[in-house]
C-alpha cells in the first residue's frame, strides 16, 4: 500500500516507465511509523517499471577516505542513511559501482550501463560515473524529504569546472570487487574546505516543467530534470565558480 502511494504520487510528479532515476532519501521524513527503506525503492520501481532503472548513491568516504584506503564491494558501508544501505545489502537483483569513496548501486534494465565503468575514473564523479552517465541517459533526480542540497550530481558537474574548493590530492586504494578479486585504484579525493555547498540555489533557476513539487505522505519531494540542471550549473559556474557554495 505505501510502495503504491510512492509510486501514484512520482508518476503526478514527472516519473514515468521506463525512467532512468537517481534518488536521494531522507526515510524518518515520510513520517510513517515503522517506515521500510523497502517502501520507498518498491515505489520507485513500480512507478519506474521492467523498462526503468533506479540509481541510489552509496557514497562511503566517511569509512573509505585517505586515513583507510580499503573498499571492499560488499563490506564497505554506505554513508547516506538507511534506503541506499538496505538497497546496496538487502534488496535482489542490486549491483554496486566500484569507487573508493562515491559509489553507487543500481536495479533495472541500464544498470550494469550506469555502474559498470565507474572504475576507469580517477576522481569520484568523473566521464564513467552513475552520476554522469544518469544525465546522458536523460534521467531524473529525485530528492525525497532532504532538499537538494544532497545532490552529488552537481560534484560531477564540479569537475567539468574545477574550482578552486573542489580536489585535494590523489590516493591510491586497495579494491575488492564482487568476485573478491583485490587490485589498486588511483582516485584524487574532494576538498571542500571552509565551505558549505549551497545546490539548493538550483531549486531557484530550474525552468519551468524541469522541476516538479509535491509531498507524499509527509515528505516534501523534489523531482528535476537531470541534463538541465547539468547545463544550468555549467553555465553559472563558468560565470561564478562559488555561485553553489558559501565560505566561512
Amino acid at each position: 500500500m505505501v510502495a503504491n502511494v510512492i509510486a501514484a504520487s512520482l508518476g503526478k510528479l514527472g516519473v514515468n516507465k521506463g525512467d532512468v532515476v537517481l534518488a536521494h532519501t531522507s526515510l524518518k521524513s515520510f513520517g510513517i511509523e515503522r517506515m521500510s527503506p523497502r517502501y520507498v525503492i518498491d515505489g520507485l520501481r513500480m512507478a519506474t517499471g521492467s523498462e526503468g532503472t533506479v540509481v541510489l548513491p552509496a557514497l562511503s568516504y566517511t569509512t573509505c577516505n585517505k586515513d583507510h584506503r580499503c573498499f571492499d564491494y560488499y563490506k564497505t558501508k554506505a554513508c547516506v542513511g538507511a534506503v541506499p544501505e538496505y538497497f546496496r545489502t538487502e534488496y535482489p537483483g542490486v549491483m554496486r559501482s566500484m569507487c573508493p569513496t562515491h559509489s553507487c548501486c543500481a536495479i533495472g534494465a541500464k544498470a550494469e550501463e550506469i555502474i559498470g565503468e565507474h572504475h576507469l575514473d580517477d576522481t569520484p564523479c568523473g566521464a564513467h560515473s552513475p552520476f554522469r552517465k544518469v544525465m546522458e541517459l536523460g534521467g531524473k533526480i529525485i530528492f525525497f524529504g532532504c532538499g537538494m542540497e544532497p545532490n552529488t550530481s552537481m560534484h560531477a558537474v564540479e569537475e567539468l569546472y574545477n574550482p578552486d574548493y573542489l580536489f585535494e590530492d590523489m590516493y591510491e586504494y586497495d579494491m575488492a570487487d564482487k568476485d573478491g578479486k583485490h587490485y589498486t585504484q588511483k582516485c584524487r579525493a574532494h576538498y571542500f574546505d571552509r565551505t558549505i555547498q549551497r545546490y539548493d540555489r538550483l531549486g531557484e533557476l530550474m525552468p519551468e516543467g524541469t522541476i516538479r513539487r509535491g509531498k507524499i505522505f509527509e515528505c516534501e519531494t523534489v523531482v528535476i530534470d537531470a541534463k538541465t540542471m547539468w547545463r544550468i550549473a555549467g553555465e553559472y559556474y563558468t560565470k561564478d565558480s562559488h555561485y553553489f557554495i558559501d565560505k566561512y
